[in-house]
């Protein structure tokens, strides 16, 4: 939840767009929908922990889609995502309750998301400054999704053996082994650093590229500042 105050904060602060205030508004929604779940365990909150990684991921590809300040494709762009996620919305609560579809609908929309990414940094053509940013942002991404991935996978195939470790630890030191919990704050991360890399494309395809800096808080937590703001849209 702070990563993702941070960003709406850093974007409203220096007018970066509504747009990219709503990709961590989007995140902040994920992650009360995961504390929701984990807070009370039933089906309706877990609802909330799944579904909104996926509007998170349209939010993302429209911001890609629609850089421009000039809105290119008006009301059927979004009526067209809005369709797509409620059909899989409906369909995950109605019909197919199984965690592959969901991650499959999940994995069909960042596959858009990725393609226009690097779409949008072909035709940029960042300053070296920018692209260090974006090598940063990208490479935290990674490293955050796919270790968190990892920690997951490893926590459901050693489950009891885990659980006996833990046991065995006893408190505090048992928390390094609760990798549920670290796929968690691993994933959350790494989607921070996703948005920050689509926020960084879109400020540089403005020509923003000297006019902002990514600070990380404690060395650690990214957030964007502007020298001298631009309202973009």
């Amino acid at each position: 939840m702070i990563l993702a105050l941070l960003g709406i904060y850093s974007s409203i602060r220096y007018n970066h767009g509504k747009r990219v205030a709503a990709m961590y508004a989007g995140l902040l929604f994920v992650s009360f929908g995961s504390m929701s779940f984990h807070a009370t365990l039933k089906y309706t909150t877990q609802l909330l922990d799944e579904l909104p990684m996926l509007y998170l991921c349209a939010i993302s590809l429209y911001s890609l889609v629609e850089i421009d300040k000039d809105i290119k494709f008006g009301l059927k762009l979004p009526a067209m995502l809005a369709m797509f996620q409620s059909a899989i919305t409906l369909i995950y609560i109605f019909w197919i309750q199984h965690p592959a579809f969901h991650q499959a609908a999940f994995g069909l929309t960042a596959l858009g998301t990725i393609f226009y990414a690097y779409k949008r940094l072909v035709q940029i053509n960042p300053c070296n400054k920018t692209q260090r940013a974006l090598s940063r942002a990208h490479l935290l991404g990674h490293i955050g999704m796919w270790g968190g991935f990892f920690v997951w996978n490893i926590d459901n195939i050693f489950c009891h053996q885990l659980r006996s470790y833990r046991s065995y630890l006893g408190f505090p030191f048992d928390a390094l082994l609760q990798l549920h919990g670290w796929w968690h704050i691993l994933t959350a991360y790494g989607s921070t650093n996703c948005l920050l890399y689509v926020h960084l494309i879109r400020l540089a395809w403005h020509k923003q590229d000297q006019l902002f800096a990514v600070h990380y808080y404690m060395g650690m937590f990214p957030y964007i500042t502007t020298v001298q703001p631009k309202k973009l849209d």
